[in-house]
């Protein structure tokens, strides 16, 4: 991450595998390299690094005792990563524990480390991020009736990967602060909608 210094720092090339003299064959020099240059790029999961390394043709025994170096050195950490991504996603994008949980399982982090992550995000603290989306997403839905403004606005927390009862209270909630009535939509409509596609709260 960049240090917030000014500039006329140093830029650090990593040597490719043929700029190694007599290692340009050893494919555990060749893993070690290409998983340097992965992690100054960007932070990543062990299984993403594993599969670059799949991709770039190294060996199955050597990506492995790489990655597993790169373990136990604290290099690859996916609980850590797990953790930092959670925080990010959730302050940065306003993303529930559902979608951030989805993301995490996209790269390759363990159910364990996933499940802590998102643990992380107490119910209180979702419930106010959901809140402050439906409020800055509010005057944009002024003209619309009250049952459609809720439909949409529960719909834009649920692409966020807020589940479907708290999305509703959330966004009924909202609604009758700022005097405007929702009756008509009942919170089991969303619930069994839910239930429906498969995604149960």
């Amino acid at each position: 991450m960049p240090d917030g210094g000014s500039g006329g720092a140093e830029v650090i090339r990593l040597p490719v595998a043929s700029e190694v003299p007599g290692q340009r064959d050893d494919p555990e020099v060749v893993a070690r390299l290409i998983c340097l240059r992965q992690l100054t790029a960007a932070p990543r999961t062990r299984a993403q690094l594993a599969a670059t390394l799949r991709r770039r043709g190294v060996p199955d025994d050597a990506a492995e005792a790489v990655l597993g170096r790169f373990a136990e050195v604290g290099l690859i950490d996916d609980a850590m990563f797990a953790s930092a991504w959670v925080e990010s996603r959730h302050y940065g994008r306003g993303l529930g524990r559902r979608a951030l949980a989805a993301e995490l399982n996209q790269r390759g982090v363990d159910r364990g480390d996933i499940q802590a992550a998102v643990a992380k995000l107490s119910p209180e603290t979702e419930f106010a991020t959901a809140r402050a989306l439906v409020e800055r997403r509010l005057a944009s839905t002024a003209r619309q009736p009250g049952p459609v403004r809720l439909r949409r606005l529960v719909g834009m927390l649920a692409r966020k990967g807020y589940p479907a009862g708290l999305a509703y209270r959330v966004v009924r909630e909202v609604l009758e602060e700022a005097g405007q009535s929702a009756d008509g939509v009942d919170e089991d409509e969303f619930i069994n909608a839910e239930l429906a596609s498969g995604e149960p709260d």
